[in-house]
């Protein structure tokens, strides 16, 4: 597995929080300008980055167990051939999972929603429940959509601080957006972001 190293994010925000968050609306129509592959690495360190030597990141996880994994399907990303990949926070890169361009096909996992595929990229965040509800029982799975909600939160406030435009997508088949994405069997798909420059 062939890993690709993302640019270094070291994100200021020019704007208070409070504006990001004023701002902050769902943005389905895009311009089909590519995203640079430097703003995708903060959107996904915002998601999932690691903020600390031992191994803390971004958003809150009970136990510190992070069962959450983040893919993107990539269409118009500068510096990045059309595929999916897989985020490693621990390496600060990305992995090729499947090469080509999958938008067109992920829109058809979402229920037909046609304007995903014109999203430059669109993030998958994936569970793996069992990191959780191996410690925490049933109760684990609250907390694992309890850091879903964390992380795409952070993803949308990134993507609004760089001005670009993003929406969260939940109605998908999920074994379909699986197949698209080359999710492993123990990996549950729980929202999809898409991502572009608004029109």
């Amino acid at each position: 597995m062939s890993l690709i190293k993302l640019p270094k994010t070291e994100p200021s925000l020019s704007q208070p929080l409070e504006q990001l968050l004023a701002q902050r609306r769902s943005v389905r129509d895009y311009t089909g300008q590519p995203v640079a592959l430097a703003e995708v690495a903060c959107l996904l360190w915002a998601a999932q980055g690691i903020t600390d030597p031992q191994g803390l990141r971004t958003t809150p996880s009970a136990g510190a167990l992070y069962p959450l994994d983040i893919y993107l399907t990539a269409g118009a990303v500068t510096g990045l051939m059309p595929g999916t990949y897989r985020y490693l926070p621990r390496e600060d890169a990305v992995a090729c999972v499947l090469e080509g361009d999958r938008r067109i096909a992920l829109a058809a996992a979402a229920l037909s929603q046609s304007w995903l595929a014109d999203a430059a990229l669109t993030l998958v965040f994936a569970a793996r429940y069992g990191r959780t509800t191996g410690k925490y029982g049933r109760r684990g799975i609250q907390y694992v959509h309890m850091e879903a909600g964390h992380a795409v939160q952070n993803a949308l406030l990134m993507a609004v601080a760089q001005n670009l435009g993003a929406a969260v997508v939940g109605a998908f088949d999920d074994e379909h957006v699986a197949s698209v994405m080359g999710l492993a069997g123990e990996e549950t798909p729980l929202c999809l972001v898409s991502v572009g420059h608004p029109a």
